[in-house]
């Protein structure tokens, strides 16, 4: 385990923590009444939720095996919604055994996480699952689809990654999901959860802020980017973005990730975290496959918001009009 402190400006020191799987199911956190004064009442419960880092491989079995492991020790825990990351279901080792994997919406993997939501009774944001769509038997391409599922185990949102990750950096790294992926058309609107209004988007989302910008106008209170970063673009850019997501938005931004050889041609870079309005990580995994926890504090949020009011500075009067 890897305690890490919190330390906010003018909020109380509170402790926060991270696991390495296999754990213990036992209590996630400790009350010390001994450090209250006189006249203090012990802090009220706030939502808690859990971010898991995992290795996938092209072996689905295997990776359900240790996804439901970890979505089970975070609702024993008292997780109320529980983030994996991008390709929980699998990471082929090519495009053409990626779009042989893939499954409908419909599907029985799909239909077994609803089994796994209702069973913990836990909300589940499946960050990245390889859909194949209405459209797959005319274009043979799927979707990244970032599913979410409520205790009941129903689909209460789907977002498909709009932001495809083409990159080409040689000798390092060379990514052509728009060979085989089609892009999502449309940007979903934040969604209720008990930790807070979720705002979905999926890994190389991160690099655009206007998404974000977006779901923060409609209501986002939490923004998750589950993400498969490599490792010369996670050890590069993988905090800096997300702070920076968490401070020009004002909201948390939870970030599941992979980490370590998801197959002999790929290594993810991992650091699974959470980022609080002010811009501090608050809760990070440490390697290997894990799970990491953070209590969600809206009334600080909202105090972040009310101190720097930046969304009612916005001159949305002037944007997109430079040299017009």
């Amino acid at each position: 385990p890897c305690p890490m402190l919190r330390a906010l400006p003018r909020t109380p020191l509170r402790c926060l923590w991270t696991s390495r799987h296999p754990q213990s199911s036992s209590s996630p956190q400790t009350r010390y009444p001994a450090m209250l004064g006189p006249q203090e009442s012990p802090p009220r419960l706030k939502p808690l939720v859990a971010v898991a880092q995992v290795t996938s491989t092209p072996d689905k079995e295997r990776n359900f095996a240790s996804c439901s492991a970890l979505v089970r020790e975070a609702a024993l825990r008292g997780a109320c919604l529980v983030f994996l990351p991008e390709g929980f279901d699998y990471i082929g080792c090519d495009p053409t055994q990626t779009l042989a994997l893939a499954e409908g919406l419909d599907g029985d993997l799909m239909g077994r996480y609803a089994e796994l939501a209702r069973e913990c009774s836990v909300w589940l944001s499946l960050g990245g699952f390889h859909e194949r769509g209405h459209d797959w038997a005319t274009t043979q391409r799927i979707y990244n689809c970032h599913v979410l599922l409520d205790p009941a185990g129903k689909m209460v949102a789907t977002y498909r990654k709009t932001h495809l990750c083409d990159v080409e950096l040689p000798g390092r790294v060379t990514m052509r999901e728009s060979s085989f992926t089609n892009p999502g058309s449309e940007i979903v609107a934040p969604v209720e959860t008990p930790a807070g209004k979720l705002g979905l988007s999926i890994c190389y989302d991160l690099r655009f802020p206007e998404i974000s910008l977006a779901l923060r106008g409609a209501g986002a209170e939490i923004l998750t980017y589950p993400s498969a970063f490599t490792f010369p673009t996670g050890s590069a850019h993988w905090e800096v973005l997300l702070r920076a997501r968490a401070i020009e938005c004002q909201s948390y931004v939870v970030a599941a990730a992979q980490t370590g050889q998801n197959h002999e041609r790929r290594t993810s870079y991992g650091h699974s975290l959470v980022v609080d309005p002010w811009g501090a990580v608050v809760a990070q995994c440490c390697e290997g496959i894990g799970l990491c926890y953070a209590e969600i504090d809206l009334e600080y949020l909202h105090r972040v918001r009310r101190e720097i009011p930046v969304s009612g500075h916005r001159r949305s009067d002037l944007y997109g009009t430079v040299g017009l």
